[in-house]
């Protein structure tokens, strides 16, 4: 049976601790801020700082994460089949729409936007990839909500803040409840001017591999939305359905 490598565990917990604490830290400070002897946590953060993941400040001696983690991240999520995944769907859709397109993927507290594709239009509506948008107030977050047992949907929106993005933007939890079962009965949910005045967005969910909650959103101005709803909508089931068809 696979057994916890304390060395490995005490590693990760050295950049959690620099992430939590936002500074530069001494031996001693780290040491007791993981619990160790400092001897034991001088051992692991020279280590760290000769493989290139830690910098030594001249003058204080304190220790400060590189950029060489970052870095590394952002090659495996640039080779993640799910990052692969989400660009092409987003891609296929802004190609078939000319709108914004949107993958997102369902957090504990809000919707993570895994890709991206922006509408080649001068108007047009821009998240970032990475950007975390409130559950409750978008067209993504509802469609992945809706997949859920009704109890668990709402589970998930007691437990989150939900300020008033706009003056529309739905916060009662009954409303937002007969949102999402109007979004389960017709297939495909949106938002009018919820997230971002004067803007509206559609999504569809998915489910990945039974367990893994998605889904793919277009947005932009209301007005354009709305002339193109039927073909947009049936672009996103296109999209949708090719998603769940390759996996």
């Amino acid at each position: 049976m696979p057994v916890q490598i304390p060395a490995a565990s005490r590693a990760m917990a050295v950049f959690e601790v620099f992430a939590r604490e936002q500074r530069d830290l001494s031996n001693s400070e780290m040491a007791r801020l993981l619990s160790v002897a400092d001897s034991s946590c001088s051992d692991l953060l020279h280590t760290l700082h000769a493989l290139g993941y830690l910098m030594r400040t001249t003058r204080t001696r304190r220790f400060y994460p590189t950029g060489r983690l970052f870095e590394t991240a952002r090659q495996i999520a640039q080779n993640d089949p799910l990052t692969r995944l989400a660009q092409e769907a987003v891609g296929r859709l802004a190609d078939r729409t000319n709108e914004s397109a949107f993958f997102g993927v369902l957090e504990p507290l809000a919707v993570r936007v895994a890709a991206v594709a922006q509408s080649r239009l001068p108007l047009r509506y821009i998240l970032d990839v990475g950007e975390r948008v409130a559950v409750h107030a978008s067209a993504l977050g509802k469609a992945m909500l809706g997949q859920l047992p009704e109890a668990e949907a709402r589970a998930r929106l007691e437990a989150v803040r939900r300020p008033a993005v706009t003056p529309s933007t739905v916060v009662d939890l009954d409303q937002l409840m007969a949102q999402l079962a109007r979004g389960r009965e017709q297939g495909w949910y949106e938002v009018h001017d919820e997230g971002s005045a004067g803007v509206t967005a559609l999504a569809m969910p998915a489910r990945l591999g039974g367990e893994r909650h998605v889904a793919i959103s277009l947005a932009g101005p209301t007005e354009r939305i709305e002339k193109h709803r039927d073909s947009y909508l049936a672009a996103l089931s296109d999209v949708r359905n090719a998603l769940l068809a390759d996996h």
